[in-house]
């Protein structure tokens, strides 16, 4: 199967050259060059992978409206920003809408290329059949799916970001005990401010809620971080 990718970028000559750097490689690249021309497409059918500028045509913020789009579309879509702006601001605000990545553009063609690889390798993950081995961790209602990346609440599948899987999964396999900030941020191999890892937490909960309205296992310990706790 060929993996299908949307770049949306407004300048032609960085667009092109990664266009063909990814068609060299073997994807199927579709661009665009709005937000306008994007929603369009991505009205129709949503590809394997999106990479998105924030700054489109005369919109500086347009990369980011259309990645609240897609993850409204889609909980397990890849979204990853390449783009100029490369300050902890824009970073924390493009990871908090849900981007699996936040790269810059003077990443070399190889390095892109590889996170790529990798996005498109925890797809394939996510994919494979369920085998009779694979890796669980079950707590009360909660079962988690090591192998697969997958999380059930109440037999029912909770769709949650690679970040959130893990965050999740280092709170969950120590039940009862105060997992820090920093820890949350070093199992789910990420670095980010307190704000955005109370934002995930806060996006964690409302998902479980939308499945268990009576969801409260996510203890908060102000100061100190949170817990699993369950009866």
């Amino acid at each position: 199967m060929v993996r299908q990718i949307v770049i949306v970028e407004d300048e032609p000559d960085i667009r092109d050259n990664y266009m063909d750097m990814l068609t060299q490689q073997g994807y199927q690249v579709t661009a665009c060059q709005n937000r306008i021309a994007a929603e369009q497409l991505f009205s129709q059918s949503l590809p394997d992978l999106v990479i998105l500028d924030i700054g489109l045509d005369n919109e500086i913020e347009a990369g980011f409206d259309l990645c609240r789009q897609l993850r409204q579309q889609s909980e397990t879509l890849a979204i990853i920003f390449l783009t100029a702006r490369d300050n902890d601001f824009d970073t924390i605000s493009g990871l908090r809408l849900g981007a699996d990545d936040y790269l810059t553009k003077d990443i070399s063609l190889p390095h892109l290329s590889a996170r790529i690889a990798a996005l498109f390798r925890r797809m394939d993950i996510l994919k494979q059949p369920v085998q009779e081995n694979d890796q669980a961790l079950v707590t009360g209602d909660l079962s988690i799916n090591l192998e697969r990346l997958e999380l059930h609440w109440k037999t029912i599948l909770v769709e949650l970001s690679l970040t959130e899987f893990w965050m999740i999964y280092s709170l969950a396999r120590h039940p009862g005990h105060v997992r820090s900030r920093d820890q949350l941020m070093q199992d789910a191999s990420t670095v980010v401010d307190d704000s955005t890892i109370t934002s995930h937490i806060k996006r964690i909960r409302k998902k479980f809620m939308a499945i268990d309205s009576d969801f409260n296992c996510i203890e908060t310990i102000y100061g100190a971080g949170y817990r699993w706790r369950c009866h």
